[in-house]
């Protein structure tokens, strides 16, 4: 069999190719003088020792704390760029170059609300070739529950994207209705801005927190309360301890007594823009996979079909919709076109022998009605939320 070459391989080898032809043919053309390569070599030295010098006035001016250790530094690096911090234990011998990540930028519209409709359904296409080889192969394809990206898993593996038991997960799940979601929809730091993430960091650094490492209930505390004190100036009150608590729980569900650090990025990347932007802002971010699933949640909660729903099913749709299954309650026949989990609310978990009159907290005429626009406001943060992989609970709904 022939090998299969994508467009973007072709094009990286001959650029390769060239590259290396123009540096054969210039250095026939421009070949330096004894005199010219000692000069050269001086002012190279020179730029050397500067940098030296500078180095080492930055390390005396600099802090002295081991967060600021040159393994922290490139951490911090890394996360500014996109990438996350990566584990040590990666092969990097036969991994693919990933790919540049360019965060997104604010538009002048973003703030005006977004024309998502209740009646027209919007049609969800997947992409037909891998996202990383650019190569099609129907039976092995990944889809992603959040975009329209596919992928191999032999791709992901050469990313490094899949790690012991994460190849058995995306493959127990991806054509489940729970889903997969790619490493770019995993990662809810990758929603922020350049500004939005300086500020992230900015905060981070203050309070002392270094990337990569797991953080424990005291240490949540301490940097909740430290931010509350840089904001407003004063003690974070004892309510507000306690829900930091219960987030914290919410990010440690396996009771590990620590969180891991991506959670604890992903909740103050969603934390850190449920502050910045407006929630038309935030409308604006959900997929079509994304609106599809919040539609059917409205829809199936909207008994009478009269375009409302309660309040009290408006806090159901946000505990139990836009939270992830466990993995014993997943179901590996069922299609991939279904748009979200089953609610207890909804339809389908009358098969289980649970009527949706029991579980409905109250009637509509007992209680404020919300309708489609209002029920995707209040609920935006939390289907952002529930775009990572991990069963943590990154935004605790509030009781």
């Amino acid at each position: 069999m022939g090998v299969l070459m994508s467009r973007r391989q072709t094009v990286e080898r001959v650029q390769k190719v060239s590259l290396a032809v123009s540096a054969f043919k210039d250095g026939l053309r421009e070949q330096p003088s004894t005199r010219r390569r000692a000069e050269a070599g001086t002012a190279r030295q020179g730029t050397l020792e500067q940098e030296v010098q500078e180095g080492e006035e930055e390390a005396l001016a600099g802090p002295s704390q081991p967060e600021e250790s040159s393994a922290s530094k490139a951490a911090w690096e890394r996360l500014r760029d996109g990438r996350g911090v990566e584990p040590e234990e990666f092969d990097r011998a036969n991994r693919f170059t990933p790919p540049a990540f360019i965060r997104p930028k604010r538009e002048l519209h973003d703030d005006e609300p977004p024309d998502i409709s209740l009646e027209q359904r919007e049609q969800i296409l997947n992409d037909e070739m891998c996202e990383i080889c650019e190569v099609w192969t129907a039976e092995s394809l990944f889809p992603c529950r959040i975009c329209h990206r596919v992928y191999h898993d032999g791709c992901l593996r050469r990313m490094g994207y899949l790690q012991k038991d994460s190849a058995v997960e995306v493959t127990e799940t991806a054509h489940t209705e729970t889903g997969w979601s790619c490493y770019y929809c995993d990662n809810l730091n990758l929603l922020l801005t350049e500004e939005e993430m300086y500020s992230l960091m900015e905060t981070l650094k203050n309070c002392k927190i270094i990337p990569g490492v797991c953080l424990t209930l005291d240490d949540f505390l301490h940097y909740k309360h430290q931010v509350h004190k840089q904001q407003f100036e004063r003690t974070m009150p004892e309510a507000q301890e306690e829900q930091a608590a219960l987030q914290f729980n919410a990010l440690d569900p396996d009771k590990k007594g620590h969180i891991e650090w991506q959670d604890f990025l992903s909740h103050e990347s969603i934390q850190l823009l449920q502050k910045i932007r407006p929630q038309n802002a935030l409308l604006r971010l959900l997929t079509p996979k994304e609106r599809e699933r919040a539609r059917a949640a409205f829809l199936a909660l909207d008994q009478d079909n009269d375009g409302f729903i309660g309040e009290g099913e408006c806090r159901q749709a946000r505990h139990t919709w836009f939270r992830k299954h466990q993995k014993e309650m997943l179901s590996c026949n069922v299609s991939i076109s279904h748009v979200g989990p089953i609610s207890e609310g909804s339809p389908a978990s009358s098969r289980n022998g649970k009527s949706p009159e029991k579980i409905l907290p109250a009637t509509k005429q007992e209680e404020t009605s919300i309708d489609w626009p209002g029920f995707l406001r209040e609920n935006v943060a939390y289907i952002l939320a529930a775009r990572p992989n991990s069963a943590a609970l990154h935004l605790q709904p509030l009781a």
